[in-house]
């Protein structure tokens, strides 16, 4: 075999692996789409798709069994919601702080220190919700419960501030450096080319690491399974016990429901749910980057 020939074949091998590991991760999501609907059918054909999105009270464990998914839909995109206000606001700062102001020594402290936040595991947040914030915040917030959505909710925002301020800074540092300067020529201070140029620029990658954050938020488990209690209401009060869909998955997958029962099938209808709920979410962060991204020469 010639040297050419063999260089070739090389480079062939090199493309079909790669190949074969970009299609991995589009079969591994289609086998948990499958895995995932087999069971919800089945659950579907003994329980209303008009009761499981109109009522709104869910007991599959009590003897009177209700399924109605929005006590678990509210009390997850309460606790989401929680935690976008606490870090969209901290991780943005913290990325043009990075990005614009910071030193380059500041920079390699803070931007290690974020990582390690990123790495703390999610059940060590989840006890630090129950012990330490909920206690504080009982002492401003009267009628807060033990168990509540608020201290699950601030503390699941610290933990994906990481997040949002690793993907904007990546943003804001892709804003062409010409542009500040066009700024700075005109008069701008540091603070208006940042505010006014830099970030409207980077906005598609900004609102792109939001929704991100949004899908990490709505898929956590822990955090929620520990600190906002197992008590699945239609409310939107942040102070009382709610349930999100993660953490009923967790109740019922801890070994005490029978296999192939009508109960344990309903985490794999709450699983479909969130796997469309994220899926959408996917979808609305890369049409919205690909609309508004901003392209430079």
């Amino acid at each position: 075999m010639s040297k050419r020939a063999s260089r070739n074949l090389k480079e062939e091998a090199i493309r079909y692996a790669l190949m074969a590991t970009a299609t991995l991760s589009i079969v591994t999501t289609l086998g948990i789409l499958f895995s995932l609907m087999g069971e919800t059918l089945f659950f579907f054909r003994e329980v209303s798709i008009f009761e499981f999105l109109t009522e709104t009270e869910w007991t599959p464990l009590f003897s009177i069994k209700k399924f109605g998914i929005w006590p678990l839909v509210t009390a997850t995109a309460l606790v989401a919601f929680i935690a976008l206000a606490v870090a969209i606001p901290t991780g943005l700062l913290i990325a043009i702080y990075l990005s614009e102001f910071a030193r380059p020594r500041v920079r390699d402290v803070v931007k290690p220190v974020l990582e390690v936040l990123a790495g703390v595991p999610t059940v060590v947040y989840g006890y630090f919700a129950l012990t330490l914030v909920t206690p504080i915040l009982q002492e401003f917030i009267p009628g807060l419960r033990i168990f509540n959505a608020l201290s699950a909710g601030i503390v699941m925002g610290v933990m994906i501030i990481p997040m949002v301020a690793s993907l904007s800074e990546d943003a804001i540092g892709a804003v062409p450096q010409a542009l500040r300067e066009g700024a700075y020529g005109l008069g701008a201070t540091r603070f208006e080319v940042a505010t006014q140029v830099v970030v409207p620029a980077a906005l598609s990658g900004i609102v792109a690491s939001a929704v991100l954050a949004l899908s990490r938020a709505v898929g956590e488990t822990m955090i929620v399974s520990i600190a906002a209690g197992q008590n699945p209401t239609f409310t939107l009060d942040p102070r009382v016990p709610i349930e999100t869909m993660t953490a009923y998955i967790v109740q019922v997958s801890l070994g005490d429901t029978p296999f192939a029962s009508l109960e344990y099938r309903t985490i794999f209808a709450v699983g479909t749910m969130l796997f469309i709920l994220t899926f959408a979410m996917n979808i609305f962060a890369h049409w919205f980057v690909r609309r508004f991204r901003e392209e430079y020469d």
